[in-house]
């Protein structure tokens, strides 16, 4: 699939911010599966400095440097991206969550995709007991890890109800798991700390899903938005398989993934410093249009 995507960020001030300094993680790049055709991304007001960079994960960042006061802040990213559809190999099927947790300990791979950065607590996602037991259910003896992580990804979905507004950015898995309550970012972060908890590596994953559906087919959570799912580590013969508990499904041509880090702290959009007197609003629109 071929997909043209625009996304709208506009920041409002209840007082012109007279310096501001940021760091934006909304340029998405190549990946397996995935082929940026092109993309820009605009600013106003114009920064007085600007350049690109990756981080350690191969994530695009851009830093802008804003030195005039202004009211408003609007970030547009346009980009055209081909993606892949997704399959599982038949051979995850013979691979049981106890062979690939053995093949993480003994793993010297230290790159940027090497599961041994998403085995352990990160900022956001703590190797809670009770996440960690809930999710030991859907891992007994022998049971192959694709098995595994697509029950525990439906028992999330079926458990937990989204509910936009229940919690927020600063919401720890912990939290939004007593609550049963949250969003794609809850969804992903219980799941990942569940996972994390019994040895297993995920990672958290912030992207797009395409906004239209086929007639008479359910709209999924977290069209026109920002989406999070998450990365699984299925053993180093079947790598990261993509798995969304917010809408139960196996992460395919209809996800597109913008950045990926331990968790929301390493992908979130828009970081940084403003020197301003009062709060601020934040409005994402988000649209993922089908080409072919």
């Amino acid at each position: 699939m071929i997909y043209d995507i625009r996304q709208t960020t506009e920041c409002t001030y209840a007082s012109p911010v007279t310096n501001a300094y940021h760091v934006l993680r909304q340029t998405p790049i190549n990946r397996p599966g995935q082929r940026v055709q092109v993309s820009s991304l605009q600013i106003e007001p114009e920064p007085v400095s600007r350049r690109e960079g990756r981080d350690f994960f191969g994530n695009r960042l851009t830093w802008i440097a804003l030195e005039e006061a202004h009211a408003t802040l609007t970030v547009k990213v346009s980009a055209r991206i081909a993606i892949e559809p997704f399959t599982v190999p038949a051979a995850a099927a013979h691979h049981s969550w106890e062979a690939v947790q053995e093949q993480v300990f003994v793993s010297a791979d230290i790159g940027p995709a090497a599961p041994a950065h998403f085995l352990f607590a990160s900022r956001m996602v703590s190797l809670d007991p009770e996440i960690r037991d809930y999710a030991r259910q859907s891992f007994p003896p022998g049971r192959s890890m694709i098995e595994g992580a697509t029950e525990l990804m439906r028992r999330i979905k079926t458990d937990m109800v989204y509910e936009i507004g229940a919690t927020s950015v600063t919401t720890t898995p912990p939290m939004s798991f007593a609550l049963r309550r949250g969003v794609c970012q809850d969804f992903a972060h219980i799941m990942i700390s569940g996972l994390r908890g019994i040895g297993l590596p995920a990672a958290y994953v912030s992207g797009y899903l395409r906004t239209h559906r086929p007639p008479g087919a359910a709209r999924l959570q977290g069209a026109d938005a920002m989406h999070a799912w998450v990365l699984v580590w299925c053993g180093s013969d079947i790598g990261w398989v993509g798995f969304d508990p917010t809408n139960d499904m196996i992460a395919s041509d209809e996800h597109i993934v913008l950045a990926i880090g331990r968790d929301y702290t390493d992908v979130a959009p828009m970081d940084g410093v403003i020197v301003a007197a009062g709060g601020q609003h934040i409005d994402v629109s988000v649209n993922v249009i089908p080409v072919s």
